[in-house]
């Protein structure tokens, strides 16, 4: 992606990836350095969060990916990605006009990252325990579960051995 006129900016895709994978926020992934980063074990140690709790953030294959090309870019620096909050708001800025999303900010990924890990199926206490919720009120304002996703559920069957009435 070309960046400010004649700049590249080489470290946004991957950082938009690590973002929508993971829900982690910007903050945390700026701050993250690549020591944190187990890639063998697909895991990343949050040493500093909003909140000021350390956590664990499981990576899925794509996520890894993105580190992975990420930290090859990083040109020796110990964060993963070496850039400031502004030099990512610019070039977010910039893919927005580019990709006509006017309203789209960058925290809308952790919201969009959030959605996906329910609809991949897993429970509260997971989920807030990836992005680093303390508050079910919270993780609620993240979360935009699609109705059609619900109704196909309600069809699908209890497996043998879970209660069920009949």
């Amino acid at each position: 992606m070309e960046f400010a006129g004649r700049m590249q900016f080489p470290l946004l895709r991957p950082l938009v990836i690590v973002a929508l994978e993971t829900g982690m926020r910007r903050g945390e992934m700026l701050s993250l350095k690549q020591s944190c980063v187990d890639l063998a074990q697909r895991v990343v140690h949050l040493t500093e969060t909003k909140n000021g709790d350390s956590r664990d953030v499981p990576l899925s294959g794509h996520a890894v990916a993105a580190l992975k090309d990420a930290m090859s870019k990083s040109s020796g620096d110990e964060r993963v990605f070496p850039m400031t909050g502004s030099t990512v708001r610019a070039a977010f800025d910039r893919l927005r006009l580019q990709t006509r999303t006017p309203d789209l900010r960058f925290h809308d990924l952790r919201h969009e990252a959030i959605s996906r890990l329910f609809e991949k199926g897993l429970n509260i206490i997971e989920v807030a325990s990836i992005c680093g919720h303390r508050e079910l009120k919270m993780l609620k304002r993240y979360t935009h579960p699609r109705v059609s996703e619900l109704a196909r559920r309600l069809d699908v069957r209890p497996e043998p051995g879970h209660a069920h009435i009949s």
